[in-house]
């Protein structure tokens, strides 16, 4: 049981701890160093603020509404998207479930994919991450904020954990955002395989699935620069527990998948 688990949660290891770009050249820096320097540096008279309320939330998570922590992040998300020169072009998003309980399924292109959809989800959300995004700092205390889980991709046990409370936590009416591709893809508007491991937390609660297509993301924060660049959040109609019903998380994946997929294809053609 554990190993065909793990089959279905694998996350390629290592390719996430040194960003890569279709195109460009990571020589001498990390990708993301220009555009971040460039977010601070136009939000330089919010940030020290902006960042001790954070961290007052994230240390004091459990004493602050969740809204208000949600909707502080999100004022920051802003100002950083205005700031390095990101457009967000978003469609659906009267596709987000006004209440309850929700999953978001997201094809994952880089660094900025979280960041993208949480500016534009007006619903509060939780992410899986793994662990080694989960302690980086900003990303850390955002994931305080909003009950987020750090997923390790070499412990089976610990990530059935993670399976097992995150589905409690959508039973309980919180969304949860997962990239169910476990990585970024590295191949810009591409996709990897969906890991059906990743669909339990619908199955297991029974609720509905709101696919995201993102175009374009990874030009954020995974390729060099900070020239103006317009990227897309599509939020996709809801896939309901009905939909799905007796489908094993392997084909949920698979459904899942291909309405993106289709999203994508459409996005482009138009390009």
């Amino acid at each position: 049981m554990n190993g065909a688990f793990k089959n279905e949660l694998y996350f390629p290891r290592n390719r996430d701890m040194i960003p890569e770009n279709p195109g460009g050249s990571t020589a001498g820096k990390e990708p993301y160093m220009n555009r971040i320097v460039t977010m601070v540096l136009k939000n330089l008279t919010i940030v020290p603020g902006a960042w001790f309320k954070l961290c007052k939330y994230a240390k004091h998570t459990d004493d602050y509404p969740e809204i208000e922590k949600y909707r502080h992040i999100q004022f920051i998300l802003k100002h950083a998207v205005t700031g390095g020169n990101v457009e967000l072009m978003v469609t659906g998003q009267e596709n987000i479930p006004k209440d309850g309980g929700f999953m978001l399924y997201a094809n994952h292109q880089g660094l900025f994919d979280v960041l993208a959809i949480a500016d534009t989800c007006d619903r509060p959300i939780g992410a899986v991450l793994k662990k080694e995004l989960y302690n980086i700092p900003f990303l850390h205390q955002i994931a305080l904020c909003t009950k987020s889980f750090a997923m390790d991709r070499e412990d089976v046990r610990q990530s059935l954990t993670v399976i097992q409370n995150v589905t409690a936590e959508v039973r309980n009416g919180r969304a949860y955002l997962i990239f169910p591709e476990g990585t970024r893809s590295r191949k810009g508007n591409e996709m990897l395989d969906f890991h059906g491991g990743s669909f339990r937390c619908a199955t297991k609660s029974g609720c509905p699935i709101v696919p995201i297509a993102l175009v374009d993301c990874f030009k954020v924060l995974d390729q060099p620069g900070s020239k103006p660049v317009s990227v897309q959040i599509h939020y996709l109609n809801p896939i309901t527990a009905e939909e799905y019903a007796g489908m094993k998380p392997a084909e949920v994946a698979e459904l899942v998948k291909a309405r993106i997929q289709e999203k994508l294809d459409e996005c482009l053609a138009e390009k």
